[in-house]
């Protein structure tokens, strides 16, 4: 299906310029991001996710084949709540993902997660299934969605410094990976490009409470 969306102006109110941002490392820059999305009121926070939720609905992407790879939130830290998005797909019968880490010391895997999967809790203090069967292969994984610390103009993703997502998506071909998908507040946008490594992977795309904001032309 022919997919459609607006891609808003994307203005962040919070960080109108880059003299914060510009001169602090990595660990500097997550202390300064995660305190910012941990400001944001409960209310708040339930409001973003359900318009981020919304914004995914009306591209259309949702209705794409493969299954889609989603995440389970970090409340107490703060993460752009992704259960609203999840929720959606079930209602609309896709098949959703959840990454699972440490089962490969260092690696992640994704396994199925459907309502009455059984959910441990991991090192992180993170819920995920809890699955004897093999994991879902990438190649299966049309679109998925990450969560984020910050984002810049580029695609340029800050995570929480684990590398899972990076490892996970490098072990296929760049034109073989599926859609990335950032969902993030805008507190957490970088006016400035966030430090990147050789093996760090940018995302496709970035969703927020404000819309939609595209970082690559070379969509597949």
């Amino acid at each position: 299906m022919q997919r459609h969306f607006r891609e808003t102006s994307f203005i962040c109110p919070y960080l109108m310029n880059s003299s914060v941002t510009q001169n602090l490392d990595r660990a500097e820059l997550r202390r300064h991001f995660r305190r910012l999305r941990r400001k944001l009121s409960v209310q708040k926070r339930q409001t973003h996710a359900a318009a981020v939720t919304r914004h995914l609905s009306n591209a259309n992407l949702l209705l794409r084949s493969g299954a889609v790879a989603a995440y389970l939130t970090n409340h107490r830290d703060g993460e752009l709540d992704c259960m609203p998005t999840i929720r959606r797909l079930w209602r609309m019968q896709r098949e959703v993902v959840l990454p699972v880490v440490g089962r490969t010391r260092g690696f992640m895997d994704l396994y199925h997660y459907r309502p009455g999967t059984r959910l441990v809790t991991n090192r992180y203090g993170i819920a995920e299934p809890e699955s004897d069967r093999d994991p879902v292969k990438l190649l299966s994984v049309s679109i998925v969605l990450l969560p984020l610390v910050a984002f810049d103009d580029g695609g340029g993703r800050l995570g929480m410094g684990g590398g899972y997502y990076d490892r996970f998506l490098g072990t296929v071909p760049a034109q073989l990976r599926p859609r990335l998908i950032g969902l993030a507040h805008d507190v957490q946008y970088s006016p400035s490009p966030l430090p990147a490594d050789d093996w760090d992977i940018a995302l496709d795309d970035i969703v927020t409470e404000s819309g939609w904001r595209r970082c690559k032309d070379n969509h597949h």
